[in-house]
């Protein structure tokens, strides 16, 4: 009949309520429906992981108190103070040179000796005519005394009337031929003095010796050099005073109006970055310096290159660590503060506030009053203390100095 059941479907029916086991289709179809669930519940999670903002990583410095300068930097080159050219005033051959470069000399020391056998020749020479001449003018005397001895007595006879007018008058004539001989002779010995003196100086000058006190900087000539002195100096050696150095420095015309003379000056060489050399501004040249080749055009710029200025000071150089032409990194003090309370020109925002680490860790933004400025540090005058940490900017989690600040 329709609405009965057979045994087979109550059976099946049965099964059913009971929980039998069912068939494998079935399983599988439920296994797959869980592994979409968990994919799912993972896919969320990552998703919530990512979305999450990651901790701001910051890096500080701390407020400490610093030797601050406001400083115009400019390059210069080391030289000498003082220094002389030491030429050949004769000519002649350079016999001999008695010092070398590096050689320090004194006033007074044998530098060098040009042969000198002419002079030596024409100063003899001239000692022998002026003897001669001296001698000459002792028999002239001699004689000039015996014709006015003569006179006198002519003169006493005539007085007597035991000689004529006319043996006076001879008497009277050769007393003035003899004293007019003297004259000469005289005039002739004065030139000789002259020229004997002039040619002793040329003998003198052949010796050549120092000036000046200082080191042997420069030499020009060589042993058998033949040197010319007719037209010009022939130059031998160059003496410099290296115990004193004066720094040239080039400063650009948009810094000059930032200078004057007396300011404080130190400057570093290439060769030791970390000695500072301490001194102050002596002299700022009115005109910029003419180029080699340059016509002098009173200092007045015709180009457009950039127009320097040359500033000098002078620093003591004793242990001769300073060498002439060395390059000086030249930094000139326009404004000081020997122990100011500091911090890093990257901490401070343009509208004057910085942002400070708490003792709690957090971040806060607070306003200052600053001071002096340079390069990397400004002068705080008010709003922070002394060992309070300021931010300078984002760092790398490797950095120094940092502190996570979690959003």
């Amino acid at each position: 009949m329709e609405g009965r059941m057979s045994d087979r479907q109550k059976r099946e029916t049965v099964t059913e309520a009971v929980g039998a086991p069912r068939a494998p289709g079935a399983r599988r179809r439920w296994r797959g429906f869980g592994g979409a669930l968990v994919v799912a519940a993972l896919a969320l999670v990552a998703l919530a992981a990512l979305r999450r903002p990651e901790p701001v990583v910051y890096e500080t410095a701390p407020v400490e108190r610093r030797a601050l300068e406001e400083t115009i930097m400019a390059t210069g080159r080391l030289r000498p103070s003082e220094f002389v050219d030491v030429g050949a005033q004769v000519s002649g051959q350079l016999a001999r040179l008695h010092v070398a470069v590096g050689d320090r000399v004194a006033a007074g020391d044998l530098l060098a000796e040009i042969d000198a056998e002419v002079e030596r020749a024409e100063v003899e020479a001239l000692r022998s005519e002026r003897a001669g001449l001296e001698a000459e003018l002792a028999e002239q005397r001699a004689d000039l005394d015996f014709a006015e001895s003569e006179l006198r007595r002519n003169e006493s006879l005539l007085r007597s009337a035991a000689l004529s007018q006319t043996s006076v008058e001879t008497s009277r004539r050769e007393v003035a031929r003899t004293t007019a001989r003297v004259a000469r002779t005289r005039a002739r010995i004065d030139q000789a003095t002259a020229t004997l003196a002039a040619r002793e100086a040329a003998l003198r000058r052949a010796t050549i010796r120092a000036p000046v006190s200082g080191t042997v900087v420069a030499i020009e000539a060589r042993e058998g050099q033949t040197l010319n002195a007719n037209y010009d100096t022939p130059l031998l050696l160059t003496i410099a005073d290296l115990d004193r150095m004066t720094v040239w420095t080039e400063v650009s015309e948009a810094d000059v109006p930032r200078l004057r003379e007396g300011m404080p000056v130190w400057f570093t060489t290439l060769g030791a970055p970390g000695v500072r050399h301490r001194s102050t501004l002596r002299q700022i040249l009115p005109v910029p310096p003419r180029k080699a080749g340059e016509a002098d055009t009173g200092g007045m710029a015709l180009d457009a290159e950039v127009v320097v200025y040359l500033a000098l000071f002078d620093v003591a150089n004793r242990e001769r660590a300073l060498r002439g032409g060395m390059t000086a990194q030249v930094f000139f003090v326009e404004a000081e503060a020997p122990d100011a309370l500091a911090i890093p020109v990257a901490a401070l925002a343009e509208d004057g506030t910085v942002r400070v680490e708490t003792p709690g860790g957090r971040i806060e933004t607070r306003a200052v009053e600053t001071g002096l400025r340079t390069r990397f540090f400004v002068a705080v005058a008010d709003g922070l203390a002394e060992g309070e940490r300021v931010v300078t900017g984002v760092a790398t989690p490797t950095g120094p100095a940092l502190i996570r600040v979690e959003p």
